[in-house]
């Protein structure tokens, strides 16, 4: 379920064939805002899109993208961590 009103800066699919260089790296995690800001001012993290449901950033030549727990209701993992405080889903590594 999205909370995003409208549409994403560019469709899912496009944005992935849009990827190039390095190690992709998608975090799930419960909000997106928070680890966009910590990425951003600790790790010096280029923002390139954020909303409610997913951003999208590069650092040290490589693409982050975070998305919030709600996006992912249907990832088998959900339910395994569901209702654990402080915790997202997790990770996925894309090469």
């Amino acid at each position: 379920m999205k909370k995003r009103i409208g549409d994403a800066f560019m469709p899912a699919d496009e944005y992935g064939r849009s990827l190039r260089n390095g190690i992709g790296v998608n975090l799930l995690l419960q909000d997106v805002a928070p680890m966009a800001e910590f990425m951003r001012q600790v790790l010096s993290a280029e923002l390139i899109y954020a909303d409610e449901d997913f951003a999208a950033l590069a650092v040290l030549g490589s693409s982050v993208m975070l998305h919030a727990d709600h996006t992912y209701l249907d990832h088998p993992l959900h339910g395994v961590v569901s209702g654990v405080e402080a915790r997202g889903i997790g990770v996925e590594i894309r090469v």
